[in-house]
């Protein structure tokens, strides 16, 4: 097996690939849900408990930093992608090896680009 011999070049994209993923998913989560405004909808009261459920509130849509900062992760994500999956270093190994060389690159990357669990990056 591929072991730890990736390229840098490759082993660089698939990190950074691991933490543009991570940084536009934290984005996503963190914006109102709708990208224009939109009127919420009220939620279903339970009959027996009155907890409300379902509901959403007002959207005030995303500002058009917000609209420009998710293009540009999602771009950043596309482009890397693209660099990794046609990389010249996958041309060494047969379909099957490829599918378990790529696994690979992916596990042994994604742990350089977690930080430990209950660590975060400072602002």
């Amino acid at each position: 097996m591929a072991g730890t011999d990736f390229p840098d070049d490759l082993r660089a994209a698939q990190t950074r690939l691991h933490r543009a993923t991570a940084e536009l998913a934290a984005l996503c989560r963190k914006l109102p849900w709708s990208v224009e405004p939109l009127p919420g909808r009220p939620g279903t009261t339970h009959p027996h408990t009155g907890h409300v459920t379902a509901g959403r509130a007002d959207s005030p849509g995303w500002t058009e930093e917000e609209k420009r900062a998710v293009a540009r992760l999602r771009t950043e994500c596309v482009e890397l992608s693209l660099r990794i999956s046609t990389h010249g270093y996958w041309y060494r190994f047969e379909a099957e090896e490829r599918v378990r060389a790529r696994s690979e690159l992916k596990d042994v990357t994604r742990r350089a680009a977690t930080p430990p669990h209950g660590i975060t990056e400072a602002a």
